[in-house]
């Protein structure tokens, strides 16, 4: 090696190979240090703002619709899990080979790791709810990671000691672990979670019915049928967000603004002075397939969203509410669906217990019979009337419809697909949901032939979904294929046309193949 660390022409093979070997790690372990001291800084001036997470929001914020759906399709909730991983194996190779790079040419090597650091810079400051300090994580995290790989590159090979060697990459493996576990701690000492655990909801002025007699919460009708009520822990969750924003109860604000008579900022001791109501609503995502898993009904309590309109007092002209989410999401909720009786609301509760994190912590919205994507913002804290004219949110930017009711469906829970079942007797079952509108009726048919009567279980109310049970008298032996459809409260059957979820719900007839033998 020459005095700076960059090899000799006439070095051995054996010598080069280790030194690629540790210009690799020392790239890597100054990547380590970047996103340590990123970590720790964002720790200090706001979780949102720590280096990997500003990159992969930007990813995220950016990639187009039809990649995001089959990110969801292939990976589905542990989307945001494989994203992290990717970017975080991306950004180490790209690391190494800055590593590779600087041993040859140590300010090339540099400038690499300062333009992977302005990219995060950049992604920050071009945030939605970015400040002055939110680009600062990722500037001092860059620098240190710039200076380490310096150091590195030049120290290391230098060295005949290997003692001293292991110190120097061990030294600056620690900081990295340091830093990043100082700013973890420094999240947690602040956190929401903390915040939710001193949270005591009131009782709701206006509690839920009581459910109803012959409904069956604990799906004992048929083994493998879906419970009634969705365990808090299994409720699903697809939104935008790569981390989940940490916001805290007594730090939270909404403002309800625009095309008003008055404007509101409300805070979370406010919102839990009001008058509550408690429901059962169903939610479904936009995304979920024909037969699919993302959907869920809860126990939510909250503030009346018409409540809350008629103390600011809408203007003429206003046909949208224009909501934005802590992290900066925005969607767009027709005016109409929120104000015509059905049970909108400013959601504080689930289940009995304070929102999750992952959820909505500390408000969110919900709104029976419209996909998420126009109606369930979680975070929330700003509502703004307005016009679809005027504005337009980000699922809509990027192509989905601009309103988003909920389509009839249906799901066949029992038998599972390709199941192998017994002659005789078998228990075909599942759940229907056409939220505001309820179901009326459910049939089955299996291998194309006639459709035949379902038992519809009783529910809590149209806006939730109900269970179903069908017994098919199972006799010859082979293959089947079963069929379900759903007819909502107005009597209008589930189309049996088949539609992708783009760009306002996927739609078509769930079907199951069994092997009775």
């Amino acid at each position: 090696m020459g005095a700076d660390g960059t090899p000799r022409a006439d070095e051995p093979e054996g010598n080069v190979r280790a030194g690629r070997l540790l210009a690799a790690w020392s790239g890597v372990l100054a990547a380590a240090l970047t996103l340590g001291v990123g970590q720790l800084v964002a720790g200090i001036v706001s979780p949102s703002a720590a280096p990997l997470v500003v990159v992969g929001d930007a990813v995220v914020d950016r990639v187009p619709a039809p990649v995001k759906e089959w990110a969801i399709r292939s990976f589905g909730t542990s989307d945001k899990t494989v994203l992290l991983a990717g970017t975080a194996v991306l950004l180490a190779l790209l690391a190494a080979g800055a590593g590779l790079l600087a041993r040859r040419r140590l300010r090339a090597g540099v400038a690499v790791v300062a333009a992977l650091g302005a990219v995060g810079v950049v992604a920050a400051a071009t945030r939605p709810d970015a400040t002055v300090l939110t680009p600062l994580p990722s500037l001092l995290g860059t620098l240190a990671g710039a200076s380490a790989l310096t150091l590195l590159v030049r120290r290391v090979p230098a060295t005949p000691d290997p003692a001293r060697r292991a110190l120097l990459l061990g030294g600056t493996g620690a900081a990295a672990a340091l830093t990043g576990g100082g700013g973890q701690v420094l999240v947690s000492a602040r956190s929401a979670e903390l915040s939710r655990d001193g949270v005591v909801l009131p009782a709701p002025a206006d509690p839920a019915p009581a459910l109803p007699a012959g409904l069956d919460p604990a799906a004992e009708v048929a083994d493998g049928l879906t419970r009634y009520a969705t365990r808090t822990a299994d409720f699903y969750r697809i939104d935008t967000a790569l981390v989940v924003p940490d916001l805290r109860a007594e730090d939270w604000s909404l403002r309800v603004h625009g095309m008003v008579d008055r404007e509101l900022t409300l805070d979370f001791a406010s919102l839990l002075a009001k008058p509550l109501r408690e429901r059962w609503v169903t939610l479904t995502c936009v995304s979920n397939e024909v037969g699919g898993d993302y959907v869920g009904n809860a126990r939510w309590l909250g503030y009346p969203v018409a409540d809350l309109l008629a103390e600011v007092g809408v203007r003429a002209g206003a046909d949208m509410v224009y909501a934005t989410s802590t992290d900066g999401f925005t969607l767009s909720a027709p005016l109409a669906e929120l104000t015509d009786g059905r049970d909108a609301l400013l959601a504080v509760g689930m289940n009995g217990a304070p929102l999750p994190r992952e959820h909505g912590f500390p408000v969110r919205l919900v709104v029976p019979g419209l996909y998420g994507y126009v109606s369930a913002c979680k975070w929330v804290v700003d509502l703004e009337l307005t016009t679809f004219a005027a504005k337009t949110a980000y699922w809509t930017d990027r192509g989905w419809a601009e309103r988003g009711p909920v389509k009839t469906a249906s799901r066949i829970d029992v038998p599972r697909g390709s199941a192998t079942v017994r002659r005789g007797r078998v228990p075909v079952a599942g759940v229907a949901w056409a939220q505001h509108r309820g179901i009326s009726r459910v049939e089955v048919r299996v291998d194309e032939g006639e459709w035949q009567p379902a038992r519809v279980l009783p529910s809590a109310s149209a806006d939730t979904w109900c269970q179903w049970v069908f017994d098919w008298d199972a006799q010859e032996t082979g293959t089947h294929t079963l069929q379900v459809r759903a007819t909502d409260g107005t009597g209008t059957p589930q189309t049996d046309v088949v539609a992708a979820p783009i760009p306002d719900g996927a739609s078509g007839h769930p079907s199951v193949s069994v092997v009775v033998q």
